[in-house]
């Protein structure tokens, strides 16, 4: 049965005004509460899904039309009937609703079934849900996220001065033309005898040879001080011999080859090409173009916030003007913090300066006078736009204009605002001790902070990214060994201490086996990969454990090793000691720098015994290393 039904259409219309108004005077006389925040559109629309599911299975179960005669029982049977596929979140929506028909139904004049069906029970624990630290939002797609966002920043840094110019310049020539056109042909032949104008053309790519382009008439009319609507009284083709005479003027000139596709604007930034090709990023902004690309500009910056601020879609479109403040002396946004705070509290977002770059540019794009992510068509609506189809509408745009513009095409995949907010949180996470940092940017900080499932949820690693990040990892491991090979081949000191001797050894092995192949720098590259040279760029020394050999590593010595750990024990490092240890070039001053340091530490009066004994301790270490070093280079 459908919501089409009077009575199923008067009830559907009686919940939406009581979830949208929760404080309404009549409400509260009848002791109903629902909180103090009204309903958004988008839970509305869900309560009316919900409902038109609820009166098919109604019907299909054979229960009485008018819901008042319902019962909690069958209220219950709803929920025990509901596909065994569902997921637990959607389950839970069900319970949620028919909870809140049932608070409800005194203000319903259809009826509702007062009673409630599950007392004392949680919606999950109807739904037989157990809470975990997994957090269901999957994460953006390593190729997907790296291409979003390099386009976002794009956009927002490079190709916005231009199109700012080119709105600028479209309402200059705007406000500067007449509504007449007495004289036009006086001025198009002034016009026409400077040979630096350039008659506007449109851009069309594979245009057939002796074939002119199609002249831009609207831009052409402009460019005269003539208001474009004018354009067919100028340049009309029937309008009359003197415009006929101009448009033949016009034409005459692109078939001479005085003409250009380049539009509002010169000098567009330039960017090289997957082809290896460099030119302007756009054939062209013309006055058509302008709207498109404001709103690729918006959507860019959108995508880009979303991205790098760890913020919810709601509270991205609450961002107003003059957002970006000062906190605790770093750059933030301020804005209203949305899920789970029925006051809506202004809080801040630490944000870097891409964030702050875009946001500048969506404030300066908006048409609204308030909202920095706003709708151009409609300025004065308090209409929030969907995130969700402006990151789909940048994404067609990336991808139409990539070969152009030089951009990477974006892979097809669904992407949603929320889906940032996971994909950065796991990657904030890849730094050690930031789980409390990143409870404060997500706005998790209700509860302990290192104890916050959430924050753990969010910050939880994914496959995909874990081999992207293993392999990022491993490519940069092996360019800096390829640096000090070629720096050991020149003759150059690579570093001190029994690990630089291995490193050394295998070097020579492979400038060995290059010479007597005869080979060249791939064959070189390729016996550095298979040299087998396990190196750990530390920023004290580098270690050179090999987890198929541990013996003589000195951090494993005398402890017990955590179950499941792998490789070296960082913490208990000792490079004076291990055999592991190589003391790189640049590690020298470090210590060095360490050394007097604690010297200059021993001379405080009055220093305790058991420091002044750390103090010795760490000189005698520091000492040392130096003492390796300066063996090797004497």
């Amino acid at each position: 049965m459908e919501l089409a039904d009077p009575f199923w259409n008067l009830l559907a219309r009686e919940m939406a005004m009581v979830m949208a108004n929760p404080q309404h005077e009549a409400l509260q006389e009848a002791g109903i509460y629902l909180g103090d925040t009204p309903a958004e559109v988008k839970t509305l629309r869900g309560a009316v899904y919900q409902l038109r599911a609820m009166i098919s299975w109604a019907d299909d179960a054979g229960l009485p039309p008018n819901p008042q005669e319902w019962t909690a029982n069958d209220l219950r049977r709803r929920v025990k009937t509901l596909d065994a596929s569902l997921s637990a979140a959607s389950v839970i929506g069900t319970v949620s609703f028919i909870r809140r028909m049932v608070r409800m139904s005194s203000a319903l004049s259809g009826g509702w079934p007062a009673e409630e069906p599950w007392p004392g029970k949680s919606a999950k624990a109807v739904a037989k849900t157990t809470r975990t630290d997994a957090v269901s939002t999957k994460p953006i797609p390593p190729e997907i996220w790296f291409a979003l966002v390099r386009a976002a920043w794009a956009c927002v840094h490079t190709f916005a001065p231009d199109v700012i110019r080119a709105i600028w310049r479209w309402d200059e020539l705007l406000q500067s033309a007449g509504t007449s056109i007495i004289g036009a042909s006086h001025t198009l032949d002034i016009w026409l005898a400077n040979p630096a104008n350039q008659v506007p053309v449109y851009y069309v790519p594979d245009l057939p040879a002796g074939q002119p382009p199609a002249v831009n008439w609207r831009l052409m009319t402009l460019l005269l001080g003539i208001d474009p609507s004018l354009q067919g009284a100028v340049f009309g083709a029937r309008v009359g011999a003197v415009a006929r005479s101009r448009r033949e003027a016009v034409l005459e000139a692109v078939e001479q080859g005085r003409y250009t596709h380049q539009g509002l604007i010169e000098d567009l930034a330039q960017v090289t090409r997957a082809d290896g090709s460099t030119g302007p990023w756009h054939p062209g902004i013309q006055q058509g173009h302008i709207e498109p690309l404001r709103t690729a500009l918006r959507n860019a910056a959108f995508v880009l916030v979303a991205a790098l601020s760890m913020m919810r879609d709601s509270e991205l479109h609450e961002i107003g003007r003059g957002c970006i403040v000062e906190h605790y002396n770093t750059p933030a946004v301020a804005s209203t913090l949305q899920k789970g705070h029925p006051n809506r509290p202004r809080k801040h977002w630490w944000i870097t300066e891409p964030v702050v770059e875009a946001i500048e540019l969506a404030e300066s794009l908006s048409l609204h006078a308030e909202r920095v992510f706003a709708p151009f068509k409609r300025p004065k609506t308090s209409e929030a736009i969907d995130g969700a189809l402006m990151i789909d509408s940048f994404t067609r745009f990336v991808n139409a204009h990539a070969v152009w513009a030089g951009l990477e095409p974006i892979p097809t995949g669904k992407v949603r605002p929320h889906m940032f907010r996971r994909t950065m949180a796991m990657l904030t996470d890849q730094f050690a001790g930031s789980e409390i940092a990143l409870g404060i940017q997500l706005k998790h900080i209700a509860t302990r902070a290192l104890a916050n499932r959430s924050t753990r949820g969010y910050a939880a690693p994914d496959e995909a990214w874990a081999k992207h990040l293993e392999g990022a990892l491993e490519a940069a491991r092996f360019r800096r060994l390829r640096t000090l090979y070629n720096e050991h081949k020149d003759g150059k000191m690579i570093g001190f201490g029994p690990g630089a001797d291995r490193v050394k050894e295998a070097f020579d092995h492979v400038k060995d086996t290059v010479r007597a192949r005869g080979g060249d720098a791939r064959v070189e590259e390729d016996l550095l990969r298979k040299a087998r040279i396990t190196i750990r760029f530390g920023a004290l020394n580098n270690c050179l454990f090999d987890q198929a050999n541990p013996s003589g590593a000195v951090c494993l010595e005398n402890t017990v090793v955590p179950e499941g750990h792998t490789g070296p024990l960082d913490w208990r490092c000792r490079p004076d000691r291990c055999r592991n240890s190589m003391i790189g070039v640049e590690h020298v001053p470090l210590y060095d720098a360490h050394r007097r340091t604690q010297l200059k530490l021993l001379q405080t009066p009055g220093l305790p015994t058991v420091r002044k004994e750390l103090i010795l301790r760490e000189l005698e270490r520091a000492d040392n290393v130096l003492k390796l070093t300066s063996q090797e280079q004497t």
